[in-house]
């Protein structure tokens, strides 16, 4: 009896950790402009062992002003010490397609494992898989990603994109 509720404990567990994010809606105070991001409050969405990410999306009010995605990594443990001024940080994705950020580095020469990626065509991005993300410094560090995690990332997306 004790075996079955300890495996029901690490399944109920397993499955918590895996499960898509809540999306979060706020409007700011002149009201032109709505923002849909995940619910990181408890803990942010991983995309591999030591990355973790959040998706936003800035909806503006207007015919001129389209929608901006913009998806947030933020590497566990990463405050390696670089001899660059600035890092690169690529998503890489099943199409061939290479989502890219520079990220300019700390006066005392650290990064802080934070970069936020611009997403330009979300339904694209919805369409391919992100294979793996790179953090190109002295020693390039490859995060490649599981098939579970992409599927939970399309969901989240997804989600986000279809916020009201």
């Amino acid at each position: 009896m004790k075996v079955i509720l300890i495996v029901l404990c690490f399944f109920t567990a397993g499955f918590s950790i895996n499960a898509q994010a809540k999306v979060i809606t706020s409007v700011n105070e002149a009201g032109d402009v709505a923002t849909y991001e995940l619910d990181s409050s408890v803990k942010f969405q991983s995309l591999a062992k030591g990355l973790r990410y959040n998706i936003t999306r800035h909806e503006f009010k207007g015919p001129e002003m389209k929608n901006s995605y913009r998806l947030l990594l933020v590497m566990d443990g990463f405050y390696s010490k670089t001899l660059n001024k600035e890092m690169t940080i690529s998503a890489v994705l099943s199409d061939g397609t290479v989502l890219e950020a520079r990220k300019i580095i700390e006066d005392d020469g650290f990064f802080d494992g934070a970069c936020t990626l611009k997403i330009k065509d979300p339904e694209a991005l919805l369409k391919a898989n992100i294979d793996k993300v790179i953090v190109h410094a002295g020693k390039d560090v490859v995060y490649p990603i599981s098939a579970q995690n992409k599927a939970i990332f399309k969901k989240n997306l997804s989600n986000v994109i279809n916020a009201k």
